[in-house]
């Protein structure tokens, strides 16, 4: 009897942005499918994929220490990713680095990888999952619908790295999301560079989905795609959305149903100025009036966003602007970044003086402390009604979990007690007992 020879391991290392996270699964899917196993650690395996971030100079400065941790552990290092698209940073510290991929390049980083660690000839294929292997507990997902970005903000180096708007065909996008939400998903993401310019780059084609009543022709639309997604049955989430007008009638389909009354929007700054040195798109100059808009047809939406604080050129008053933008908009999550210039932005070219650090520091502390009071009053008006919250970690007496207002990992969370034990993925009714800046405290009913 011949006993086979034990399948090849890799270690796996993922970092950057959930658009990242979805390219990582995708590879751990074919490696899978191949036969190839999963190592824990790099000691032992006979490769490691290192799957990189290059948006910022201290992101890029952790993937090259993970890069490096690898090469001393084993030696035989795959690298992908964003990074991966401008080799010569990763070539010139590591010359020895097994192979260099760049973002979404799956079948290079397969190649590589057989190279390195030939595939078994016998592939159980029967033994990956329909819905591929994910990252992610089993109760959540993320669904990226398309690739890359059309926009060209000044400090952003994305569309360098990852190109133009490359959109999913609808039938695709659905499918994939048909096959999460039967795995057990209760919660789905919707993600991408520039979410709401899905479809533009394909002439919103029209592709066929296959439902048990019988199959339609979905158009590759925002609106649509979205329309569709919320007949699933889980939890739909908008994120990195731009606030272009057609957002006004996605917001319409917030009002009930699966579609969350949530959508995050990088809106980035409220000084006119600053907004034209970042060559934002959409129009910025009524945004106020857009979320008051919003909010008349979805009164229980919740807005995210992001900002950056110390861009080049920004004075005190186009600061000040900003936070008194803050007070107007009464947003209900809200992060802020300091800028950091970045090799290969535009901004560092447009002759703007630099905000000095000590700067950008007090102006970010500024920034949340004036963010925190307006998300604290927003949390406060939710004592004493009843919510839904999915619950992330459970328990017998006590569990934590996340309201509809809320996405994982960077927004706040409810923390429930409980007569009954509560699991990973359920959904329950809770009382909200009590509010602080980030999160909520209840019980659940």
């Amino acid at each position: 009897m011949t006993i086979p020879a034990p399948a090849p391991r890799i270690s796996f290392v993922s970092l950057g942005c959930p658009k990242a996270l979805v390219d990582s699964e995708r590879i751990l899917t074919q490696l899978r499918a191949e036969g190839y196993e999963l190592s824990r650690s790099h000691a032992g395996a006979d490769a490691v994929i290192v799957n990189t971030c290059g948006f910022l100079d201290s992101a890029k400065k952790e993937s090259l220490e993970a890069i490096g941790a690898a090469m001393a552990e084993n030696g035989k290092v795959i690298v992908t990713g964003c990074m991966g698209a401008e080799p010569e940073q990763i070539r010139d510290a590591f010359p020895n680095v097994s192979a260099i991929t760049g973002p979404q390049a799956y079948e290079s980083v397969m190649r590589a990888v057989r190279a390195a660690a030939p595939a078994p000839h016998d592939r159980f294929v029967d033994l990956v999952p329909d819905q591929g292997v994910r990252l992610t507990p089993r109760h959540y997902a993320y669904l990226k619908i398309s690739e890359g970005c059309n926009n060209r903000c000044t400090f952003c180096i994305i569309p360098k790295l990852r190109g133009d708007l490359v959109s999913r065909p609808a039938g695709d996008v659905l499918r994939e999301a048909e096959k999460l939400v039967k795995s057990g998903v209760r919660e789905l993401m919707v993600i991408s560079q520039d979410t709401s310019a899905y479809g533009v780059d394909i002439g919103y084609a029209s592709s066929e989905w296959r439902r048990p009543e019988g199959p339609r022709e979905v158009r590759a639309r925002f609106f649509d795609l979205t329309r569709e997604l919320g007949t699933l049955g889980a939890w739909i989430r908008l994120q990195y959305v731009y606030p272009y007008p057609h957002v006004d009638e996605v917001i319409a389909l917030m009002n009930g149903g699966h579609v969350l009354p949530y959508i995050d929007i990088p809106f980035q700054h409220a000084s006119p100025a600053v907004l034209k040195n970042m060559r934002r798109p959409g129009n910025q100059a009524k945004t106020l009036e857009r979320i008051a808009a919003w909010r008349a047809i979805c009164p229980d939406l919740t807005i995210r966003s992001t900002f950056i604080v110390g861009f080049p050129g920004e004075s005190e008053e186009d600061f000040a602007l900003l936070l008194d933008w803050l007070d107007e908009a009464k947003l209900d999550r809200v992060g802020a970044f300091k800028y950091e210039p970045v090799a290969g932005a535009r901004s560092n070219d447009l002759g703007l003086e630099q905000v000095a650090q000590e700067i950008k520091e007090t102006r970010w502390k500024r920034f949340m402390e004036r963010q925190q009071k307006i998300s604290a009053r927003r949390l406060a008006a939710k004592v004493g009604k009843r919510i839904e919250a999915l619950v992330d970690v459970g328990g017998a007496t006590s569990a934590k979990g996340r309201s509809k207002a809320d996405a994982p990992e960077i927004d706040g969370s409810v923390h429930i007690a409980t007569r009954r034990p509560l699991r990973a993925g359920d959904i329950v009714t809770v009382k909200v007992d009590r509010a602080d800046a980030y999160d909520l405290y209840a019980s659940a009913v």
